[in-house]
């Protein structure tokens, strides 16, 4: 089975990857969900300060971090990508877009935006903002487990086959954007391979 950018990148150099991309950025944004919960429940009462704390924290280290992840996907993953059909592209770039909603969410926290907007306006835009970043993570979650085979994308098999082999013969600790290089030099070669096999015929 071929997978999408999306899953291999989450498949490749386990756990870490898995962590960083999905465990971390997931877990904080519904740790976020909760809070912003517990403090709308609170709200009559006057005892949500420590989770208006909680999630103002949260709010910022995810939108930072998120942010980063984005800044060094962009920088040494996605150059290397060659698309495997329409699921791949939706997959991928939804998944980049969720930096929009967390980057305000955490601008919002510092005060850097909606200064002068009241606690309520505020507490709206948060809302629409997280809800922003979950309907687009899961779209890239859906997308990113479609099989790029069934929306189009045709791969030989050399290609097919060095993909399902490639994470039992790849070690462990190699960095992402290494996985990425041999990924390429590999489908070049297979390329490569069938031409001159087209030639000799």
């Amino acid at each position: 089975m071929v997978m999408t950018h999306y899953m291999e990148l989450l498949s490749l150099n386990q756990p870490y990857n898995l962590i960083l991309y999905m465990v971390i950025p997931m877990g904080l944004a519904e740790l976020l969900v909760a809070m912003e919960f517990f403090t709308m429940y609170h709200m009559d009462s006057g005892k949500n300060a420590g989770f208006k704390a909680v999630s103002k924290f949260v709010g910022i280290v995810l939108g930072v971090y998120f942010t980063a992840l984005v800044i060094y996907f962009l920088a040494k993953i996605y150059p290397s990508i060659k698309w495997r059909g329409y699921a791949d592209i939706i997959a991928i770039y939804s998944y980049l877009i969720g930096v929009i909603p967390l980057l305000g969410i955490a601008l919002l926290e510092l005060n850097l935006i909606y200064k002068n907007a009241s606690q309520k306006a505020k507490l709206k835009l948060h809302f629409c903002l997280l809800i922003f970043f979950l309907i687009v993570g899961h779209v890239a979650m859906i997308f990113g487990m479609v099989d790029p085979t069934i929306t189009g994308y045709k791969a030989n098999d050399g290609a097919m086959d060095m993909r399902m082999n490639m994470p039992m013969n790849m070690p462990a600790d190699m960095p992402m954007h290494d996985h990425h290089k041999m990924m390429m030099d590999m489908q070049q070669m297979s390329d490569d391979n069938s031409t001159n096999m087209h030639m000799h015929h």
